[in-house]
């Protein structure tokens, strides 16, 4: 009898059992593999487009398509993964289809439009998908346009945005601070700006020069092309510190007053909430006396230009060598200071005609100068800052200026003060978004003169100040181009616009209380601290000299007050004064 296939299979040894053998250890040949149990589910063995559509779903896409993905020792698969000799990540199939010219243009409502024919995955406006409008998000691009429109309204949130192109401003300050100067006091602009004093009626104390006639035809628009050059006059013109006036020396024996300035000197620091540029001011303190003085070199006797635009001038070394030289804020404010110069010469009508003071002019000295006189006049008013604790008064004499007489419509005799605005690129930087004035200063009068006075909201505070201060009847602007943008020597005159001083000040909202403020808070300050340090008796304190300096910093809206050496400045005049006697 054949034996059957079962005992066949008994009668093998168990060495030669069919199929693989039990493993002692969890390795095949020294590689790992990854434990399994019957309870576990297997998904797909091969799913390469897994990780695309869990990019492209979400969430949502991730549950349904791993519901049935392996849980239990799916971590050690990353044990088989292969490494890649090369980055993949930078390969890219290059595209030749052609770029479309069309741009992308926001619609009404904001939305991004795509002209022409929809593709798979071009945003379009409408349709059934139903795209949020590029705005309303909080993508970047929604972000982008949110921070144009709020840039453009004034409101909303801008986090810096193209901040990182606007170069730093770092002002050099108008004096060097040295260190033996001690700090008083630091009021910034925001304190300065809630002073409040009821403005003082001046009184004539005495006048000194003579004064030229107005020239009537620059109020004519001039014709296209026929503009009238600015001349270049020689004039002995004087702008004289208050300490070394002889008027004010001899108004100060007599105790007329007990402050002392001129209208320069005064408007600057009434007017102080409005500057950007540094100044300083020199207060010299002796006895009871205070004089409101500055130093040789002086910022305060430059003009500037464009100071308070919002792009204002930058210096070569700001912009990286990029700006022009006869464009920085220096270069300006010596040609505007020039401009205005000789535009207060040549308005005026030279000759027999013209108007004398009481008194000729205190600086001009026939025998040493050789240029004839320009026509000035300096009034010497004064102003009673007292208040009603005060138990004496307190008087402020100051020296103003007044550059010429006009004949009103009554036949009455006005006295007027010339200034001049210039321009000088309209497309360079700096230029603070001005029209052309040579195209637009005719039909649009209103809109030049209101971005004057935006730009240089301080410079033309300073002279209505100075107006109102000498009594002037009328200011009289004038409007000086460059005849070559590319060129800063010669120029144009384009018109003539005048305006009664309180109007003018009405309409740049000039508020002369708060100027008046801050003057007798100042002169407080410095009596007060001078108070508590006399010790000695009133022989020496009648002696005593005492300096202060006021500087405003170059890059933030404060004023600080430093108390200095009584010859501080001194010994750089001295040192000058000795130079050019030995280049001599």
């Amino acid at each position: 009898m054949a034996p059957s296939l079962v005992d066949l299979v008994s009668a093998l040894p168990s060495e030669d059992t069919w199929g693989p053998g039990i493993p002692t250890d969890n390795t095949l040949d020294g590689v790992p593999y990854a434990p399994f149990s019957k309870s576990d589910k297997l998904g797909r063995m091969a799913d390469w487009s897994a990780e695309k559509d869990r990019d492209r779903g979400g969430r949502q896409a991730y549950n349904r398509n791993f519901r049935d993905q392996q849980v239990y020792g799916a971590g050690t698969s990353s044990l088989f993964a292969v490494q890649v000799a090369e980055d993949e990540s930078s390969f890219s199939v290059v595209d030749n289809t052609r770029a479309s010219t069309k741009s992308r243009a926001f619609g009404r409502g904001g939305g991004a439009i795509f002209r022409g024919r929809g593709q798979r995955g071009a945003l379009q406006r409408g349709g059934r998908a139903g795209f949020q409008r590029v705005g309303a998000g909080r993508g970047q691009a929604g972000d982008r346009l949110y921070d144009q429109r709020a840039a453009r309204s004034g409101r909303g949130r801008r986090f810096g945005w193209k901040d990182y192109e606007k170069p730093q401003r770092n002002r050099d300050s108008s004096v060097t601070i040295r260190p033996e100067w001690e700090l008083l006091e630091e009021v910034d602009f925001n304190r300065l700006t809630k002073l409040h004093l009821e403005p003082p009626e001046g009184e004539d104390v005495d006048s000194y020069g003579f004064l030229y006639y107005y020239d009537r035809s620059y109020d004519r628009a001039p014709v296209k092309g026929s503009e009238r050059k600015l001349q270049s006059l020689d004039r002995a013109a004087y702008n004289v510190t208050t300490s070394s006036d002889p008027v004010i020396q001899e108004f100060a024996e007599k105790n007329e007053a007990t402050v002392f300035a001129t209208a320069d000197i005064l408007s600057m620091l009434m007017c102080a909430p409005r500057s950007v540029y540094s100044w300083d001011i020199v207060i010299i303190k002796h006895g009871d006396k205070i004089y409101f003085d500055k130093r040789e070199g002086s910022s305060i006797d430059l003009v500037t230009v464009n100071e308070n635009a919002a792009d204002a001038p930058l210096e070569v070394s700001e912009s990286g060598g990029k700006q022009d030289s006869i464009n920085t804020p220096s270069a300006l404010a010596l040609e505007a200071t020039v401009i205005n110069h000789n535009f207060a010469l040549q308005t005026v009508v030279e000759g027999k005609d013209k108007v004398e003071f009481a008194h000729p002019n205190p600086f001009y000295n026939a025998s040493e100068e050789s240029e004839p006189l320009a026509s000035k006049a300096y009034k010497y008013r004064k102003f009673d800052l007292s208040l009603e604790k005060d138990e004496e008064p307190l008087n402020l004499l100051v020296r103003t200026e007044v550059d010429a007489v006009l004949k009103s419509s009554t036949n009455e005799t006005q006295q007027i003060i010339i200034k001049a605005l210039n321009e000088f690129d309209h497309k360079a930087q700096g230029a603070g978004g001005a029209l052309d004035w040579r195209t637009k200063l005719a039909s649009q009068r209103g809109a030049v003169v209101a971005t004057e006075m935006k730009n240089n909201s301080c410079k033309l505070a300073r002279w209505t100040t100075q107006a109102i201060l000498a009594k002037a009847d009328a200011m009289k602007l004038g409007f000086v181009s460059r005849a070559n943008p590319k060129s800063a020597t010669s120029h144009v005159i384009l018109g003539v616009v005048g305006y009664k001083p309180r109007e003018f000040a009405a309409q740049m909202n000039l508020n002369l209380a708060n100027g008046w403020g801050i003057v007798r808070t100042i002169v407080d300050l410095i009596r007060s601290m001078d108070d508590d340090e006399e010790e000695g008796g009133e022989e020496e304190s009648a002696d005593k000299i005492k300096k202060y300096v006021l500087v405003k910093d170059p890059n933030k809206p404060v004023i600080r007050l430093y108390s200095v050496p009584p010859n501080t400045f001194e010994e750089e005049e001295n040192t000058e004064e000795g130079e050019k006697e030995e280049e001599e």
